[in-house]
């Protein structure tokens, strides 16, 4: 999934941007990341296991997403910004190889995971009457450990093709799968368009359907689509439009130069780092997106904030006075 126009060996070497000043926007768009990477997903984390009307089947993949979200902003990404400081990678070897890991997990684990929603969305609306049976609790958890062992087996074959290498564009290690164009052409397709093409195929049968029951051509048809089912579908469906739209253009970058070696020098520099950090910027949008779109996210994550600072206040009101007393009784000052 992180296609490279060149093939760069691991090397804590130097590179100089065209513009000074990009190393500095690239620092803050990472900061911004994983500042709302880790906030967001641990608040949807969080939010599930709190509220009830939360803890439904579907929402299984979606703490599951959360997750891969949260690896990549808890290490990889804290070594890339490091690497952004220091013009170079500055980790060590094996950090760099479990860095390019765990970016791998990330990417291919929100994809499939992406895919685990659209399909439970299909099934739950499309096929309301086989759904329960098809996604009990024990199910839905086979589903998911499925999702996490087909992520795992994805990324086992780069360590044969020995794909995990520090890129000085980018000041990421991640997959070169330019060591390989045939490689890079099925991986390109088996992680990216194929799952894709599935959501978008079962996205479609849903708006199909929706539009449909809104112009009554199917009166009899399970007229049940309820308002929050709607709104739940929109924002599942918002989530894979922004994870199309962030990473399609690296994927489109990788399967060209795969296909024509030719074209890795045609392809400007800031257009492919620019592909880069904005496939980075996605694993903060989705917590986002439940926030505005879905209501019982929302009044979850107030009340999760309301809790946090109530308990801060009380921190402050109680807790320091006493500390403070403690000190002045233990540890009084000396004239």
């Amino acid at each position: 999934m992180f296609p490279e126009m060149s093939c760069h060996t691991f090397a804590p070497g130097q590179h100089q941007h065209a513009f000074p000043w990009v190393a500095t926007v690239l620092a803050g768009v990472l900061i911004t990341t994983i500042v709302v990477d880790v906030i967001g997903n641990l608040l949807v984390i969080v939010s599930v296991f709190r509220n009830r009307k939360l803890r439904k089947a579907g929402n299984a993949f979606v703490v599951s997403l959360a997750f891969a979200d949260l690896v990549v902003a808890i290490y990889p990404y804290p070594l890339v910004l490091t690497a952004i400081f220091h013009n170079g990678w500055i980790a060590g070897y094996i950090h760099c190889q479990i860095s390019g890991f765990l970016m791998g997990l990330s990417v291919i684990g929100s994809i499939f995971n992406i895919t685990g929603i659209a399909i439970n969305r299909y099934c739950y609306i499309c096929h309301n009457l086989k759904y329960d049976k098809l996604f009990s609790s024990s199910n839905t958890m086979c589903y998911v450990m499925l999702v996490w062992t087909l992520t795992i087996l994805a990324i086992v074959p780069n360590w044969f093709v020995e794909s995990l290498q520090y890129d000085p564009r980018v000041y990421s290690c991640t997959f070169a799968q330019s060591v390989s164009s045939l490689y890079t052409i099925t991986v390109v397709v088996v992680h990216f368009i194929l799952p894709m093409s599935i959501v978008t195929y079962c996205y479609l049968r849903i708006w199909i359907l929706v539009i449909q029951v809104r112009r009554r051509v199917k009166p009899d048809s399970r007229p049940k689509i309820k308002p929050h089912d709607l709104r739940n579908f929109l924002t599942m469906f918002v989530v894979f439009v922004l994870f199309a739209v962030c990473w399609a253009p690296l994927n489109l970058i990788g399967l060209m130069v795969a296909l024509d070696s030719r074209l890795s020098r045609a392809i400007p520099e800031w257009l492919f780092t620019a592909s880069y950090f904005m496939a980075y910027f996605n694993s903060c949008l989705n917590a986002v997106i439940y926030g505005v779109l879905n209501h019982n996210f929302r009044k979850e994550y107030k009340r999760i904030v309301l809790i946090i600072l109530k308990f801060h206040y009380l921190d402050r009101l109680f807790l320091e006075p006493f500390q403070q007393t403690m000190d002045m009784q233990y540890f009084p000052k000396q004239t």
